[in-house]
């Protein structure tokens, strides 16, 4: 069964760093690309940061150049080292990967953490 467990967030006051990790069993993690989202009250979850299994990064543009998105296969983890936090940061974080599925509309189906609170105060 694939789980993923969130750790690593928590209050910070702005202009602070938060480093999250995720860490995933029951899947063939070195093959497959993670990813972090995130979702604040009464807003939709976007992404904030993929890593491939190549390692080829892609990030939001709110976080391009403070945040930075590594995996380590050996431990099976993926991480966000999170720098110069803003309010706007404030959010549930989610760890995702996603499987081909035969049974969804879209071919895939994603798999979720269940999400660390990252609170950045001003």
């Amino acid at each position: 069964q694939l789980n993923l467990v969130e750790s690593g967030g928590g209050l910070v006051q702005s202009g602070g760093s938060l480093r999250l990790s995720c860490a995933a069993s029951g899947m063939e993690f070195s093959r497959n690309a993670m990813a972090w989202y995130r979702q604040s009250p009464g807003n939709q979850r976007n992404m904030v940061a993929v890593i491939s299994s190549g390692g080829t990064t892609t990030y939001a543009d709110s976080v391009k150049g403070r945040f930075t998105i590594s995996r380590d296969n050996a431990k099976n983890t993926v991480y966000l080292q999170m720098t110069g936090l803003k309010p706007e940061d404030t959010a549930v974080y989610y760890c995702n990967t996603k499987y081909p599925s035969p049974f969804t509309s879209t071919g895939v189906e994603d798999y979720w953490g269940q999400g660390t609170q990252v609170t950045v105060s001003s």
